[in-house]
């Protein structure tokens, strides 16, 4: 009878072992999930009906704008993407490989929305252009400039940790 018993667990101690290293491999995306959190800048835009607050991934490297928001499948109302130019330039993107719509909210240098473009379309190789040099450009939910009263003109301001003062 022992050996019946060891036979039959056999099956279920090769699915454990099958099973931990998974746990393990979710523990490290949650880990590394933290780790992104911690590096979120906050940025808050001054709208005609009050203060929206954001936190933000920075793509501060050619690399990171590249990636931008793509094969993503959500971002939180809250959330963003910025992607900030030194100097300003005119800026350009599309949407291929980005799977949800986005807000582009394009911000001139002194802080200030210089163009919106509202829910772009997912995975479109269509130019959005910013219309003009700018200092960044914010990528948020689509939708969510109209639902939170955000409008050209309005002020945006954030503080990058890695760079010396406030924008």
């Amino acid at each position: 009878m022992g050996a019946m018993i060891r036979r039959s667990l056999a099956p279920v101690a090769a699915l454990m072992l099958a099973i931990f290293p998974l746990a393990g491999c979710a523990a490290a995306k949650t880990a590394n999930a933290a780790a992104q959190a911690e590096d979120l800048v906050p940025l808050t835009i001054a709208t005609s009906s009050g203060a929206r607050s954001f936190l933000v991934e920075m793509a501060r490297t050619p690399a990171e704008q590249e990636r931008g928001l793509m094969f993503r499948t959500e971002l939180a109302a809250d959330r963003g993407m910025l992607f900030p130019y030194d100097p300003p330039q005119p800026a350009s993107f599309w949407m291929k490989n980005t799977l949800i719509p986005l807000d582009m909210i394009f911000i001139r240098r002194d802080g200030t929305i210089a163009r919106i473009a509202e829910n772009t379309i997912p995975e479109s190789l269509q130019p959005v252009p910013s219309g003009e040099p700018v200092g960044a450009v914010l990528e948020i939910a689509g939708g969510g400039a109209a639902a939170l009263g955000i409008a050209v003109g309005d002020k945006v301001s954030w503080h990058d940790p890695r760079r010396k003062g406030i924008r």
